[in-house]
């Protein structure tokens, strides 16, 4: 997430006026499993914001679309950052740490807010920032000329940050753009829309970005951490819980955990947000019985509903042995 201090000044959106670009995805990863869109730019020119599609999935000043990871786990294992169209490095910045900001040891950022950074130039006015990288992982340098999809560095946590993520900047002329609807027509009940991108980016307002089981609830750091889920369970296992951790949810959405095993549904529990949050996660669970567990396959759902409708859900198995 980036509200200032980029490598350029940014400037408020505006219809386009020549040539496009057409841009692919720019990070190494599926979208919906192995990363998720957190934030898109901010359409809403007050104090309040909204994303392109009057959703809520941005905040005040945001001038780019957030690729997030599901964990500091899958950050510390590396993910590809890639050019999104061909082009000739502008600048770059890599020296600053990998730390939340909030966090003991977070650097000062006033004016750094995009962390470790890249700026592209393209042909017609366009250029593009890529925000956030690891520390010590950009292989670019300034006046290389780059192609669509090279790797540029790696996700990281610098700057402005509370998840691991590459922030995308897009420009045309020092105006911003917002990829998903590129000549700004688009009116909430719209549903054509001017996309850049090469591929298919549907939106997606929220969504689960994982789940497992456990034999307590579990601290949301671990959680945000990427905690590996045990595939089996003992019998006298003392509790059976099912987490799941969500991004998008909106006041008055529904999540639902449900439990089903051998022997038919073990728990199926619905909660209602009662206040929007950009993550979140939500467990429930029951005690072991006398008798145990019963042994065999079990399966947790985890859903996210809004106004009657799924946005979101993932499945996980589990063997209780």
């Amino acid at each position: 997430m980036i509200r200032g201090g980029a490598l350029l000044l940014l400037a408020l959106a505006a219809p386009l006026a020549a040539k496009d670009l057409a841009l692919s995805l720019p990070i190494d990863c599926t979208l919906g499993d192995t990363c998720f869109v957190q934030q898109y730019v901010d359409r809403d020119a007050s104090d309040k914001h909204s994303d392109f599609s009057c959703g809520t999935l941005s905040y005040d000043g945001h001038k780019g679309t957030d690729f997030a990871l599901p964990s500091l786990a899958a950050m510390s294992a590396g993910v590809d950052v890639l050019a999104a169209a061909s082009g000739v490095v502008a600048a770059t910045r890599d020296d600053m740490p990998d730390i939340l900001q909030g966090a003991e040891g977070a650097p000062d950022i006033d004016g750094k807010e995009c962390g470790n950074g890249i700026l592209i130039k393209h042909t017609g006015g366009w250029e593009t920032q890529y925000c956030h990288l690891k520390m010590g992982s950009i292989i670019v340098e300034r006046g290389q000329q780059v192609d669509q999809g090279d790797m540029l560095g790696e996700v990281g946590l610098s700057g402005q940050t509370q998840f691991p993520h590459v922030h995308l900047s897009l420009r045309k002329n020092g105006t911003v753009i917002d990829p998903y609807d590129a000549d700004d027509s688009l009116t909430c009940d719209g549903t054509d829309r001017y996309s850049l991108w090469q591929n298919d980016m549907p939106y997606v307002g929220a969504g689960v970005i994982s789940l497992g089981f456990s034999t307590s609830v579990p601290k949301y750091t671990a959680i945000k951490a990427g905690i590996s889920p045990p595939k089996t369970l003992p019998k006298n296992a003392p509790a059976l819980v099912l987490w799941g951790y969500v991004y998008g949810g909106q006041q008055g959405d529904i999540l639902e955990l449900q439990i089903d095993g051998p022997t038919g549904q073990v728990i199926f529990h619905q909660a209602q947000l009662d206040k929007t949050q950009s993550q979140l996660f939500r467990a429930a669970g029951k005690r072991n019985k006398a008798n145990g567990w019963p042994t065999g396959p079990y399966q947790g759902t985890v859903r996210i509903i809004r106004d009657g409708a799924e946005l979101g859900r993932r499945q996980i198995p589990l063997v209780i042995e």
